[in-house]
């Protein structure tokens, strides 16, 4: 063989190996199926949150509580055969996207609005809630009225629903965004704004543990779902986790998941869970 040739069969082979590497190490082109992964792993991450009753929080013992755990805990269960085999890995709203863009997770299960602009950089799975926004401020000085906040303070969570809404819908209104939800519903407390805007059912759940805030709207903007998310374009993973939430819904699990968690905070709402 030449040696012109060699170096190119050399070179050739080098490259093809390179670029298997490469795929291998990046969460949306992969080697192998992603499902076949979590599998060989014996563990999947989930993303949830660390500080939003009833959804997502650390307890008193240190162990991860809420809705969106019952429901990780179940796929953990029908994946790798224990709910045990989820690693919980603590995630904010600002930072979804990025944990699934970089593979620092699985999947994330972080009371997670499907949206439009969301939909075009992660891959959203079947929805399991629905919900709108709901502001809360103080009994003693109640907004009412979008109208009210007019020239005011809003408080609302940095890449949420809220913070998108406002900012696109009322530019008239000033926002003081925070990261975590301890820091944000803080604020509302010590008055660094008039009220405060989130997801309803979180709103509700934290006026009825404060009784001297009340969720004068219950509920603004357009009523959105929330759902399991993927890395875009993982499809084994989203297919999995489509028939998972499928699965779920008919024999009753996610109803169960419901009222162990929802239940007690805000009373029989079943059309919060999505059909």
């Amino acid at each position: 063989m030449k040696r012109s040739t060699l170096l190119k069969t050399l070179l050739a082979t080098t490259l093809a190996a390179f670029t298997l590497t490469a795929c291998d190490n990046n969460g949306s082109t992969q080697a192998k199926d992603s499902v076949a992964q979590i599998k060989e792993k014996g563990i999947i991450r989930i993303g949830v949150f660390s500080d939003k009753p009833p959804f997502g929080y650390i307890d008193a013992n240190g162990k991860n509580q809420g809705f969106d755990v019952e429901i990780a805990k179940e796929i953990a269960n029908d994946l790798l055969g224990s709910p045990d085999k989820v690693e919980f890995v603590l995630t904010e709203a600002a930072n979804r996207v990025e944990y699934l863009k970089s593979n620092k997770v699985d999947l994330v299960l972080a009371n997670f609005t499907k949206t439009p602009e969301r939909a075009e950089v992660v891959d959203f799975a079947e929805p399991y809630m629905n919900v709108a926004l709901g502001v809360v401020s103080p009994k003693n000085a109640p907004i009412t009225d979008v109208k009210q906040l007019e020239g005011k303070t809003l408080l609302v969570n940095k890449g949420t629903t809220a913070d998108a809404y406002f900012s696109k819908n009322h530019p008239e209104i000033q926002l003081l965004k925070f990261d975590h939800n301890t820091e944000t519903f803080n604020a509302l407390k010590d008055g660094r704004g008039v009220a405060l805007a989130h997801d309803n059912a979180l709103v509700w759940a934290w006026a009825k543990e404060n009784v001297d805030f009340d969720v004068a709207i219950g509920n603004i903007g357009p009523s959105e779902q929330i759902a399991p998310a993927v890395q875009k374009g993982n499809k084994a993973l989203l297919d999995f986790v489509n028939k998972e939430i499928s699965e779920l819904k008919a024999n009753g699990k996610l109803k169960e998941a419901y009222k162990k968690t929802l239940v007690p905070v805000y009373g029989e709402k079943e059309d919060l869970l999505a059909k």
